[in-house]
């Protein structure tokens, strides 16, 4: 989804050195996951061990981008002026096929159809120069 990067005022997470790659993957539609090199295991938020077996051997892992919702919420009050506009939305708990779940939105779909295991798949929003923000659509 093609945005005007310069009008993006949402809070962004800063990038850092670990989560870098991360980054790197979104704004070439990729959503990307570290993979532990020991055991397998695969984990988000961005973390410098792997949570399993707390391993530091681990490489960046482009992933499906599919999944279900996992449980969801809808917000009608506004915390943030930036999403004033787009009151009441949802912020969604998504289950990866790959088993990691991420914390995301779900558009494309009224709030009221939103329901536990529908399939979603991510897709972009191009935020900034360096970020492209991941969010989901029912597949």
């Amino acid at each position: 989804m093609a945005t005007d990067v310069s009008a993006y005022t949402k809070p962004l997470p800063p990038i850092t050195k670990l989560n870098a790659p991360f980054w790197e993957g979104t704004k070439k539609g990729e959503l990307r996951l570290q993979t532990c090199n020991e055991c397998g295991h695969q984990w988000y938020p961005p973390s410098t061990h792997c949570p399993n077996c707390l391993s530091r051997d681990y490489a960046w892992k482009a992933v499906s981008g599919r999944g279900k919702v996992w449980s969801w919420v809808v917000f009608h009050q506004r915390y943030f002026k930036a999403f004033e506009d787009e009151l009441p939305y949802n912020v969604t708990l998504v289950e990866l096929d790959e088993g990691v779940m991420m914390m995301s939105t779900l558009r494309g779909i009224d709030d009221k159809d939103v329901h536990c295991d529908l399939q979603v798949k991510v897709e972009f929003e191009d935020a900034t120069d360096e970020q492209s923000v991941p969010y989901f659509v029912p597949a």
